[in-house]
């Protein structure tokens, strides 16, 4: 239930990391009610946050629940936090503290029990520094921090995630694209992602657009992701398909950690059962394990 931080640059995926932490805890049942704090001016951004009473300003006919008294035993995921003006850095520091809040226009405190996950892509600590972002709530926001590196840093998740792309679109679209070719992948791999993983969808759905045959190929993909497959290797060796890079990611990441599986789960960012399944599917030596 403790306050978590997650950092990382846009598109590296920290409102789905928000999700799995809340669908793998305690507070699963309740609802993720999500809100980005830099979508809304700081007067809307109030009353979505902590609700309003009737009469509390112009047109409030009518009590209205905000967004903390909708994820009540659940998680309020604020995204963007950084872009908090200051008043609301204030009301969300005393809710924190006390896990209390006063809607507009009412002088009621109401409690709330609400799990609060938050992300950035600014970096909070030099914003403290500059006077913009207050430090008592910078501390506590950042319980729990989890940094999202961006993909160009993370090789060993294009391979997966581009499987996750194509599964997705071949359910969307009906067509029969079943995956990807070795100069594709090539080019995929090594290119730098300056829109992380929600560029990398964006060139598959571009793919998928194109695409004729039953695989994802180099001339389906945009010409400037395209020229990456003749560039200097910047990731691993590419061994021509899915499985192939995908076996060879988690031998590397065995061999790096002595066999030690949990280790090895972490560093490659699943779940130790996960990665039990896997090494049985790819037929590993269990003595390496």
């Amino acid at each position: 239930s403790s306050t978590i931080l997650i950092t990382g640059p846009s598109g590296t995926g920290k409102e789905l990391m928000a999700k799995a932490i809340h669908n793998h805890g305690t507070r699963s049942e309740g609802s993720f009610t999500a809100v980005n704090c830099a979508a809304l001016p700081e007067t809307l951004l109030e009353s979505e946050l902590f609700g309003y009473r009737r009469g509390a300003f112009t047109d409030a006919r009518r009590d209205r629940a905000g967004r903390i008294a909708q994820a009540e035993g659940g998680t309020l995921f604020l995204d963007e936090v950084g872009d908090l003006p200051a008043p609301i850095q204030v009301k969300l520091l005393r809710f924190l503290q006390e896990k209390a809040y006063e809607p507009l226009g009412s002088s009621q405190t109401v409690k709330a029990d609400v799990r609060v996950i938050t992300a950035t892509h600014r970096d909070l600590e030099a914003m403290v520094r500059a006077g913009t972002f207050r430090k008592d709530l910078y501390f506590r926001l950042n319980v729990l921090q989890i940094a999202l590196p961006p993909l160009f840093q993370r090789p060993e998740d294009i391979p997966l995630l581009t499987r996750h792309f194509i599964q997705r679109f071949r359910t969307a679209t009906g067509k029969a694209i079943e995956g990807v070719s070795q100069e594709a992948l090539s080019a995929l791999m090594r290119y730098r992602y300056p829109g992380n993983i929600r560029e990398l969808e964006n060139i598959i759905e571009r793919a998928f657009i194109l695409c004729e045959g039953d695989e994802v190929t180099l001339d389906s993909l945009p010409p400037h992701v395209a020229e990456c497959a003749s560039a200097s290797p910047q990731a691993s060796p590419i061994h021509g398909s899915l499985d192939l890079v995908e076996l060879d990611t988690i031998r590397r990441a065995l061999e790096r950690h002595g066999g030690n599986r949990t280790r090895a789960a972490r560093d490659l960012g699943i779940h130790r059962t996960t990665l039990i399944r896997k090494i049985r599917r790819f037929g590993l030596d269990p003595a390496a394990g």
